[in-house]
C-alpha cells in the first residue's frame, strides 16, 4: 500500500515538472530581453572622403545593428551626448503595439531628449524581418543616425526560403553642409534648394572626388583615408546568402546592382514576397528588402556592388562597394567598369517592380474587401508668405510645442488645431500635369481622428512641382502600421473606376510604398494600435517643409505614459519621478 507521504511527495514533483514545462513555454512565447547601451555624439569622420561632423552611436554610423527574435523585448539606454542638441530615435518598422510612447517621434510621441540626458526605449520586436532606427528630430538622420535591426524566426520555425548566411547593409545619401545649414537654407527667403547629395553610401562608405574642391587639402578631403575605402561584401563560392539591404537616403530614390548576379526578392518591409528576380533592384528611402544571391559567379575576380540615383537628374557619382569571392584579396578592385544603373527617368521599370510586389502565396494576409473612410492625400508644393512648402490638400504640416500623444492624453486639446484637415481635393478641377493656378496654401498642425478598429483607405495621388513638367516620387512611411498595398495608377485617380482594380487577392503589406511621378498609390489598414501616429514622406527636406500627416486611434485605450516622454512645450511640469 502506497503511503500518503509517497503520493505528496509525487504530487509536487509533478507540479514542478508542470511548472518548468510551464516557464519554458512561456519563455519562448515572451522572448527575451536584450538592452543596449547607447551614447550618441557628434564626431569628425571622412565617411566619403571629405572631413565632416557626423553623429556616431557608440562611435559608429551606421550605428550597431540590434539583432533579436520575434517575441524579444529591445531595452536601449540612449544617452545624448551632442552637448547642444534633442534627439530621439525611431524603430522604423516596428509597430510598438502597447508603447506608443516608444516610437521616438518628437513632436508626436515624445519630448526630445535633452543634452546630457538618458532616455530609455522599450518596446516588442512582434515581427520577423528587416527594420531600421534612424533619428526623428528635424534632420538629424542625414548627420549619420541610423542603423539596421535583424530579427529572426524563433527557432523551430522556417521560412519559405534557404540561406547559409545573413548580411545587412544600408545604403544613404550624403551632404557636406550640415543639418543646420541645410533648414536655414530650406526656411529662407528666397528659397535655397539643398540640391543633390554629394556622395552614395553603401554601408557607410562612399568616395568623392577630392579635386572637385576650390582648394583640396589633405586634412579635409583625403581619397588615401581607409574610411572610405570601399565597403567589402566577402562571399564563399557555392554558398547562398540573404542580402538585407535597407535605404535610409534623405532625397534619392535608388537602383541598386551586384555585377553578374541576380538576386531573388522575398521579403519587403518584414514580410515574405511571392519570389520574382532582378538585376536591378530599386530601392526608396524607408524600404527594406531581402534578396537572395548566390556566389555562383567566377571566384578568381570580384564583381562590383552599385548604387545609382533614379527619378532625379544625377549629379552624384555611382556609389561602389566590392563583390569579394573568398580567398581573393577584398581590396581587389574589379577590372570591368561600374555600371551606371538604368536611365534615371525611365518610370517604366520601377512602376513594374512596384507592381511585381505581391504576398507569398502561404504568408497572404488577406485585407478587408471595403473600408469605411476614404482619404485623398493629394501631394504638391506650395507657398506660405513667399516661403517654399509641402503640402497635403493645400495643407502644410507643422509640429506643435506639444507632442500628440500628451496632449490628447492628458486632455490638453487647445494645443493644436481641433478642425479636421481636409479629405481629399477638387478632383474635376485640379490639373496634376500643371503647375497649380494659385500655390498659395496654408499651414496646421490638425490631425486626422480615427475611429479604432475602422478600415482606412489612403489615397496617394501625385502632381506637378512649382516646376513646369516636374513631378517627383515620394516614399510614403507610415507609423505604428502595416499598410496593404493595393494599387498604382497613372494618372489621376478614378475614385469611381480605379477601386475596381485593386488587388484584394494577394497585396504585400508594407510599411513604407513610392507614389510615382503622375502617379497615385492605394493603402488600405486597420486603425487598430491605439497611439497617435505619422504618416509622411521620408525624404528629409520634403518632411522638414510639411510634407506629413499624423493619426489618431484609440487614444482612450492607451495605457499610463510614462513621465520620460515629458517636459516641453505644456508638459514641462508633469515629469513625476
Amino acid at each position: 500500500m502506497v503511503g500518503p507521504k509517497y503520493c505528496s511527495t509525487n504530487i509536487v514533483r509533478f507540479l514542478a515538472i508542470l511548472l518548468f514545462i510551464w516557464l519554458i513555454s512561456a519563455s519562448a512565447v515572451e522572448g527575451r530581453i536584450r538592452r543596449y547601451r547607447w551614447e550618441a555624439k557628434y564626431e569628425y569622420r571622412s565617411p566619403d572622403c571629405f572631413k565632416k561632423l557626423v553623429i556616431t552611436i557608440n562611435g559608429k554610423t551606421p550605428g550597431p545593428t540590434i539583432l533579436a527574435e520575434q517575441g524579444d523585448t529591445i531595452i536601449v539606454e540612449l544617452k545624448n551626448s551632442l552637448l547642444t542638441e534633442n534627439l530621439a530615435i525611431h524603430w522604423h518598422g516596428i509597430r510598438q503595439i502597447g508603447t506608443p510612447w516608444s516610437d521616438g517621434t518628437e513632436g508626436v510621441t515624445q519630448c526630445p531628449v535633452l543634452p546630457g540626458d538618458t532616455f530609455t526605449y522599450e518596446f516588442v520586436v512582434d515581427r520577423p524581418g528587416t527594420y531600421l532606427y534612424h533619428a526623428h528630430y528635424g534632420m538629424q538622420r542625414e548627420a549619420g543616425l541610423y542603423g539596421s535591426i535583424r530579427v529572426s524566426v524563433p527557432k523551430g520555425v522556417s521560412e519559405p526560403f534557404s540561406y547559409d548566411y545573413d548580411r545587412s547593409i544600408i545604403l544613404a545619401d550624403w551632404y557636406h553642409k550640415s543639418t543646420y545649414e541645410q533648414a536655414t537654407d530650406l526656411s529662407s527667403d528666397p528659397f535655397v534648394w539643398v540640391g543633390e547629395p554629394q556622395s552614395l553610401l553603401i554601408q557607410g562608405k562612399g568616395k568623392f572626388n577630392c579635386s572637385s574642391l576650390n582648394s583640396p587639402t589633405a586634412d579635409i578631403c583625403n581619397l588615401t583615408n581607409p574610411e572610405c575605402s570601399p565597403y567589402v561584401l566577402t562571399v564563399i563560392p557555392g554558398k547562398t546568402y540573404r542580402l538585407r539591404i535597407g535605404s535610409l537616403t534623405s532625397l534619392s530614390a535608388l537602383s541598386f546592382e551586384i555585377e553578374g548576379h541576380n538576386m531573388t526578392v522575398v521579403e519587403a518591409d518584414g514580410h515574405y514576397v511571392d519570389p520574382f528576380v532582378v538585376k536591378n533592384l530599386f530601392i526608396y528611402s524607408g524600404e527594406t528588402y531581402s534578396v537572395i544571391i548566390k556566389a555562383d559567379q567566377d571566384p578568381s575576380r570580384n564583381y562590383w556592388v552599385t548604387t545609382n540615383v533614379v527619378s532625379r537628374k544625377p549629379a552624384t557619382p555611382t556609389g561602389l562597394a566590392i563583390f569579394n569571392y573568398y580567398p581573393k584579396h577584398p581590396r581587389k578592385s574589379p577590372s570591368t567598369f561600374p555600371t551606371l544603373g538604368p536611365l534615371w527617368n525611365h518610370t517604366e521599370p520601377r512602376l513594374a517592380q512596384s507592381l511585381a510586389i505581391k504576398a507569398h502565396r502561404n504568408f497572404i494576409h488577406a485585407p478587408p474587401l471595403t473600408s469605411d473612410r476614404v482619404i485623398v492625400l493629394l501631394n504638391t508644393q506650395n507657398r506660405i508668405n513667399n516661403h517654399v512648402r509641402w503640402s497635403i490638400n493645400n495643407v502644410s504640416f507643422s509640429f506643435p510645442s506639444t507632442p500628440y500623444l500628451i496632449s490628447l492624453k492628458e486632455n490638453l486639446a487647445h494645443v493644436f488645431d481641433p478642425t479636421q484637415p481636409p479629405e481629399s481635393y477638387d478632383f474635376a478641377r485640379y490639373d496634376i500635369y500643371s503647375i497649380a493656378k494659385n500655390t498659395n496654401a496654408t499651414s496646421s498642425n490638425a490631425i486626422y481622428r480615427l475611429g479604432f478598429n475602422t478600415t482606412v483607405d489612403i489615397i496617394l495621388q501625385n502632381a506637378n512641382t512649382m516646376t513646369a513638367n516636374n513631378s517627383e516620387t515620394h516614399p510614403w512611411h507610415l507609423h505604428g502600421h502595416d499598410f496593404w498595398v493595393l494599387g498604382y495608377g497613372k494618372g489621376k485617380y478614378d475614385i469611381l473606376n480605379d477601386p475596381k482594380n485593386y488587388n484584394l487577392v494577394d497585396p504585400i503589406m508594407k510599411n513604407t510604398v513610392p507614389v510615382h511621378p503622375y502617379g497615385w498609390t492605394a493603402l488600405r489598414f486597420r486603425a487598430d494600435n491605439p497611439g497617435v501616429w505619422a504618416f509622411h514622406c521620408h525624404i528629409e527636406s520634403h518632411f522638414y517643409m510639411g510634407m506629413g500627416v499624423v493619426f489618431e486611434e484609440g487614444i482612450d485605450k492607451v495605457g499610463r505614459l510614462p513621465s520620460s516622454i515629458m517636459g516641453c512645450g505644456e508638459t514641462k511640469g508633469f515629469r513625476r519621478p
